[in-house]
């Protein structure tokens, strides 16, 4: 069940990403000739009388996509066709790009409102342990949950920050650890990893109900502050200071389906990330994504002429064979290590 939810929640935030696109076309009378969900062979399409648009869903949940007349350079473009996407004013094309990514952005923010109101704040109960790692050293020496952690190699620590602090800098040596089970001090052993020094446990959250005015406002700087977190991550990989952790579909549902075994908090919480992500993603400069088409409009601003349509459509089909060369190899890669496991 958890996989099948996964893979619909996935659907559907490529569905929300271009309906934005699609939205915004309408909007400034653009003709929109196709809406896809997912791809590959068509199970289902129906064109409304009196509509220019097919709507139809595809076999693959895992991509959406709009067809705008206009958008191919390949196309025969009537300079009199004013619901063409190539002869739409020069705003009204950049806010239809914009408004995939927006789209995905408004949908997280929507996703943690409501979920604050759900189940309210998640405060740190104190340095109460609330989750232990299977493989972890806190396990292996018997930390329990609910433990409240008191010091740590003979230093006594008062929140998280000092305590990871504390065993980071004893990476791969044995040290005691003090905690507070019921009304008694357990002292046990522990050896922080040698790699990242953690002993592999987590924080104990509690609960607190919110007012719709803070659930809003939680709303509004949360994925702001995810957005930062997430370029951060990029400008830290292009870098060279992290190493890229890539997923192809497979392993993003599996890892949502882990989050939505856990709880539908979990659940929610992770596809409100991932569509914050997609936001981000399809906003880098790059061809193919809707940064690397609004560069070029930025350009055309700027530089008061329109690029050559052909140069720009095989700068963004370069684009399109380098995003398929990385993930197309990773897809069935986790395809085949599924048939391993099997």
């Amino acid at each position: 069940m958890g996989k099948l939810l996964a893979i619909l929640g996935l659907g559907l935030l490529m569905a929300v990403h271009e309906a934005g696109h699609f939205l915004v076309a309408r909007v400034f009378k653009m003709r929109v000739l196709k809406f896809s969900i997912g791809f590959g062979p068509v199970l289902w399409s129906k064109k409304p009388k009196g509509s220019s648009t097919t709507y139809q869903i595809a076999l693959l949940p895992f991509l959406a996509y709009v067809q705008i007349a206009g958008m191919n350079p390949n196309e025969e473009i009537d300079p009199d066709d004013k619901e063409s996407y190539a002869n739409a004013s020069w705003h009204a094309r950049f806010l239809t790009i914009l408004a995939g990514p927006v789209a995905n952005y408004l949908l997280a923010v929507v996703a943690v409102f409501f979920l604050m109101l759900a189940v309210g704040r998640g405060e740190i109960d104190g340095l109460k342990v609330g989750a232990l790692d299977p493989k972890g050293s806190a396990t292996a020496a018997h930390v329990q949950v609910d433990d409240e952690v008191r010091a740590i190699g003979g230093k006594q620590v008062h929140d998280w920050e000092e305590m990871r602090g504390q065993i980071q800098s004893h990476r791969g040596e044995e040290i005691d650890i003090v905690v507070r089970r019921g009304s008694e001090d357990v002292k046990l052993r522990v050896t922080p990893s040698k790699d990242e020094g953690r002993i592999g446990i987590g924080p104990k959250e509690i609960r607190r109900p919110v007012t719709v005015g803070v659930a809003a406002k939680i709303a509004a700087v949360q994925p702001a502050e995810s957005a930062a977190e997430m370029l951060k991550g990029f400008w830290r990989i292009i870098t060279r200071k992290e190493k890229a952790e890539l997923r192809g579909p497979v392993g993003i549902v599996s890892e949502a389906s882990s989050h939505i075994d856990k709880s539908v908090e979990e659940g929610v919480s992770f596809f409100a990330a991932l569509s914050i992500y997609l936001c981000v993603f399809n906003l880098l400069p790059f061809p193919a994504l809707d940064g690397g088409r609004v560069a070029f409009l930025l350009y055309e601003f700027v530089a008061r002429r329109r690029p050559n349509a052909l140069v720009e459509a095989r700068v963004h089909m370069v684009g399109l064979l380098a995003l398929l060369a990385l993930f197309l190899p990773l897809f069935f890669m986790e395809i085949w290590k599924l048939f391993v496991k099997s």
